[in-house]
């Protein structure tokens, strides 16, 4: 059993919530954007080292995003208040997962939008996320699987190397982050860069 007193306790999540708590964030709000909230969860492993949660997305035709790994999250919805509570809900719609129940966030990243036109414009929001007892994932249809990676292995530059992706019948090169089997780049490659940029 791990409470979020240990989880933050732990010298990299303290370091990571000052380096948060301390820092300003940068916001987009461009008129007629619409906007997305993602989560990053990080829990204590087993062994009592801190790891993150990914999933990998479900193939539907006509997403561009379809089969990618990415954090949990989504659109904003018009009953969203914020898009904090964007995060929350879709976290909880894609995993069964409620970080008001089981979790607490600890701050946000900043503002992304996607580099290329052919990509819808939509603005994303990533919330960096603590998680105590988390109960096994409930996997909506929009998600394949799911999986969590140290944060040392995150850090090992050796895990990162220049790669060909697929996507929207276009191969492309980019810098991605491999681990098991699983090729984590695009957006979800910039949010995790910008977040061990301040674990570094």
């Amino acid at each position: 059993m791990t409470s979020l007193g240990e989880l933050r306790a732990h010298p990299r999540i303290a370091t990571l919530i000052a380096v948060l708590d301390n820092r300003q964030f940068i916001q987009v709000d461009p008129p007629d954007t619409r906007r997305a909230g993602v989560a990053i969860l990080i829990r204590l492993g087993e062994d009592g080292e801190p790891e993150i949660f990914f999933i990998e997305r479900a193939i539907y035709e006509g997403d561009p995003w379809s089969g990618q790994i990415a954090f949990p999250g989504g659109r904003e919805e018009p009953g969203d208040e914020t898009v904090l509570e964007t995060a929350v809900r879709e976290t909880a719609e894609e995993i069964g997962f409620d970080i008001r129940d089981h979790g607490e966030v600890i701050g946000q990243l900043d503002d992304l939008r996607p580099q290329t036109a052919r990509l819808p414009a939509v603005i994303v929001r990533p919330f960096v996320a603590l998680a105590g007892d988390i109960p096994g994932p409930v996997l909506s249809g929009e998600v394949a699987t799911c999986f969590w990676v140290p944060m040392s292995v995150l850090l090992d530059r050796s895990a990162w190397r220049d790669t060909t992706v697929h996507a929207g019948g276009r191969e492309m090169r980019r810098i991605a982050f491999h681990h098991g089997g699983h090729v984590v780049w695009g957006m979800t490659e910039r949010i995790l860069s910008n977040l061990l940029l301040l674990l570094r």
